[in-house]
């Protein structure tokens, strides 16, 4: 079976044989993904375009994650926000895909520094480049501000 995705050009061309055309339309495939933010908190690109490319597999993962992160199990959602966040940043993925998470996180509301604290377990394990990337994320996502060093510090080793 060819399996193309379907693009604009396709859809504004009345294409309906893709995938994601069989038991959808637009106005489905919208509803879907409205209802992934509302439940989520935030959709990621990929959810973007597989809504519109290929939706019954966007539909697929969307069931698993669901299943797992977001029915109430045994974990609350905080606790599994701050797991997202720790295996995020040790697997590197992308900036935005981490910031997302610590957005949600703030919002169920856990403080900048329980974030930061559970960022902070990537270091024994993963490195300082690792807990960097996390941190860089976390920076960003809660407008830290650093600490400069001094002028008289930046001078170099005073000669006595």
């Amino acid at each position: 079976m060819n399996r193309e995705p379907r693009t604009a050009s396709s859809h504004d061309a009345g294409d309906q044989d893709g995938p994601s055309e069989k038991n959808s339309s637009p106005t489905a495939q919208q509803a879907y993904i409205d209802e992934m933010a509302r439940k989520r908190g935030y959709v990621l690109d990929y959810h973007k375009y597989m809504a519109q490319a290929d939706y019954d597999v966007l539909k697929a993962a969307n069931n698993l994650v669901d299943s797992v992160y977001l029915r109430q199990r045994k974990l609350d959602r905080k606790t599994k926000e701050l797991l997202f966040i720790i295996s995020l940043t040790v697997l590197r993925s992308q900036k935005s895909h981490i910031r997302s998470h610590i957005r949600v996180a703030i919002e169920l509301g856990l403080s900048p520094e329980e974030i930061l604290e559970a960022i902070e377990l990537t270091l024994p394990e993963a490195g300082v480049v690792v807990f960097q990337e996390g941190l860089e994320a976390w920076r960003e996502e809660v407008n830290a501000l650093p600490l400069e060093p001094s002028a008289d510090a930046m001078r170099g080793p005073s000669e006595t």
